[in-house]
């Protein structure tokens, strides 16, 4: 019926005996498909993915761009954390911390330095990280509304005896080469 390819394989250079493997053209092609129409897919998914429009708000209810030191954003160095990638907003404990865009869950759970911590996956395939929360109200897998209540205002990881804030940073999975510099900000 099929036009067949045959392969041998010799297994164990030590073993005498070679394995014959028996692949049908027709097998063949409908993997080159398969593929073919899995990369395109993959494409789609990840041009959508890029073309949802990103409405992003402040993550801290009632806070406004006075509650978080702009110097601090990629200040080197930051403590035992090394560069700090991200901003620290301040706030009373408990205060409602909100998503800052729309998005999944990808992680609601407890990290070393960032305490209990949040990411979601936002629009054009950026992670939104929320760390030092006192309670997550969200769990992996939920989907989340902008300006949905996430969590509460906390001190956990690092943060532990300190100013109650959030610490909220983007990140990129679509490497954006054009935006990379090699400036660093050192503090006084």
């Amino acid at each position: 019926m099929f036009t067949t390819l045959t392969l041998q394989v010799r297994v164990n250079p030590y073993f005498k005996y070679s394995q014959t493997c028996r692949i049908s053209i027709y097998a063949m092609t409908k993997l080159a498909k398969t593929l073919k129409y899995g990369a395109f897919s993959l494409g789609l998914i990840l041009l959508i993915g890029l073309l949802i429009p990103e409405k992003i708000v402040i993550p801290v209810l009632g806070a406004t761009k006075n509650d978080w030191n702009h110097n601090t954003f990629w200040y080197s160095p930051w403590g035992t954390s090394g560069v700090h990638k991200g901003i620290d907003i301040f706030g009373l404990k408990n205060t409602p911390v909100v998503a800052a865009t729309s998005g999944m869950v990808i992680f609601s759970g407890v990290l070393g330095k960032g305490g209990n911590a949040i990411a979601i996956l936002g629009p054009k395939w950026r992670i939104h990280y929320y760390a030092h929360l006192n309670q997550n109200n969200v769990a992996f897998g939920d989907f989340v509304n902008i300006n949905t209540q996430i969590a509460t205002l906390g001190d956990t990881g690092n943060a532990a005896g300190k100013q109650p804030h959030l610490h909220y940073s983007i990140l990129s999975i679509i490497p954006i080469p054009w935006l990379a510099t090699m400036e660093s900000q050192v503090g006084p």
